[in-house]
């Protein structure tokens, strides 16, 4: 287990295709297997990335699966395939459309690579964690979603942008649902180590909290045929070679909290230990309680969309 060779990515649209290419640029394993019901799209774009990864002399290898049954043995295996936001659309209208896609993709991922790590990046993205912790049967540590690392990046951005200094410097910090209410902390959020409340006003960083907050819906208007994939795919790729290379180093990624910040049965970003066995280590920041009271509220929208799960009986199917 855990050898670190194959990555399996199951979604070969524009995100999941973004993550293999960026793994294979970087030869961060040995081969990278994608999944789509487009097969001869799949196959094209393997073979585009194959000859990308010789042109740079990478050892990765990317090939197809036609079947889930060819989607063995991976060390970390990341679900993008899912129906995406479109215009006017919120990520909650998503739910049940993405969530009977994910519990397919995960029957198959736990049957054929049951020792895998899975990294969900289908929206509404907590609950599609959610679900794919209950039906994978995977301790908590190895179903992760990606949202903070894509949610404090675009932070990030939005803080040089407004500043006009900094870039490549700047650590911002963003906990909780990947949605409208996540939770951007300034607080915790720096420049070279100088806290973004003391650069900016309050009125300044409300904006760019904001601004983040609809990070992603500004790209969709922007697109209006589709939703952003270079900085998602990316995220999802800083996560994979974590595990892939056993880093141990902290990044914000949605987690089954079991007490964690006083939340139970729930799926939020938080920030945790990434390393060969997944998210190893949960890491409890001290909140003030107008921060507790935002992770709070965003937790509950999550618990809204389970409990609509649940209405559905949509655990109880098939059993």
């Amino acid at each position: 287990m855990n050898q670190g060779k194959r990555v399996g990515i199951v979604g070969a649209g524009n995100v999941g295709a973004t993550v293999a290419y960026s793994l294979a640029m970087l030869g961060s394993c040995h081969e990278i297997i994608l999944r789509d019901n487009k097969i001869d799209v799949a196959k094209g774009k393997a073979l585009d990335m194959s000859q990308a990864a010789a042109a740079v002399r990478s050892h990765t290898i990317v090939s197809v699966a036609e079947e889930m049954s060819d989607l063995t043995n991976c060390d970390v295996v990341v679900v993008t395939a899912g129906s995406p936001r479109l215009p006017g659309m919120s990520r909650d209208d998503l739910l049940m459309i993405n969530a009977n896609i994910t519990k397919d993709v995960i029957a198959g991922v736990a049957k054929y690579s049951p020792d895998a790590t899975i990294i969900m990046v289908s929206n509404p993205l907590d609950a599609m964690t959610y679900v794919a912790l209950k039906e994978s049967g995977f301790e908590r540590s190895r179903v992760i979603g990606m949202a903070g690392i894509l949610d404090s990046a675009r932070m990030a951005s939005f803080i040089q942008e407004k500043l006009g200094y900094g870039g490549g410097q700047i650590r911002a910090s963003v906990m909780g649902g990947h949605g409208d209410d996540m939770v951007p902390l300034a607080r915790y959020s720096t420049v070279a180590g100088v806290p973004l409340t003391d650069l900016m006003s309050s009125a300044e960083i409300n904006d760019i909290v904001t601004r983040t907050r609809n990070g992603g819906a500004e790209i969709v208007g922007y697109l209006k045929t589709g939703s952003a994939y270079y900085a998602p795919a990316k995220a999802t790729a800083l996560m994979v070679e974590a595990i892939l290379k056993d880093t141990k180093q902290i990044h914000p990624c949605a987690v089954f909290l079991e007490g964690e910040y006083g939340h139970s049965d729930v799926v939020s970003g938080v920030p945790v230990m990434l390393g060969a066995n997944g998210a190893e280590k949960i890491i409890e920041m001290s909140l003030d309680e107008s921060e507790k009271a935002m992770f709070e509220g965003s937790c509950n929208s999550v618990r809204t969309l389970i409990d609509t799960l649940n209405k559905n009986k949509f655990f109880d199917k098939g059993e």
